[in-house]
């Protein structure tokens, strides 16, 4: 499983290099995220917003198992040369969990990619988002990877 994260990253690390293209390719979005993997699915309203050609926010708000998870990312984003509404992303954020008389937090990186479907206001994503707690004692959790269903405008 190592192996398979390590090849995951130096793919997305070389595409640094090769990649000309322009990576915005909408300014806001808004719909639904999945956090799937190890342990619980969580799912709620997400919202993304480009700053710029490559620099991106996202917040999502998430439940599932009697917790909310609340977590605003920040994402660097890039086309693929060749893949028209293909981006490629790594990104960095906290994670504020809330549930079963308890607060939490984490730091999730993440890394993937995002598809907008050409001439049809919908983007779909798919990324590996591990989850580090800095909370009640540490732990991490890397087999967590998120689904994004959204509207863009």
């Amino acid at each position: 499983m190592k192996k398979l994260f390590k090849s995951v990253f130096a793919a997305l690390f070389l595409s640094l290099g090769v990649s000309q293209a322009n990576a915005q390719i909408y300014n806001n979005s808004a719909g639904l995220a999945i956090d799937i993997g190890d342990g619980t699915t969580l799912v709620g309203p997400g919202f993304k917003h480009f700053f710029n050609a490559n620099s991106a926010g996202e917040v999502e708000l998430l439940f599932g198992n009697h917790t909310t998870i609340i977590q605003p990312m920040y994402s660097y984003n890039s086309g693929i040369s060749g893949a028209s509404g293909l981006n490629w992303l790594v990104g960095i954020g906290p994670a504020i969990a809330f549930g079963n008389d308890k607060t939490e937090v984490a730091i999730r990186p993440k890394a993937g990619l995002e598809y907008k479907i050409s001439n049809v206001p919908l983007a779909l994503s798919f990324d590996w988002r591990p989850m580090f707690w800095l909370s009640d004692g540490g732990g991490s959790n890397v087999g967590r990877f998120g689904l994004g269903f959204k509207f863009v405008f």
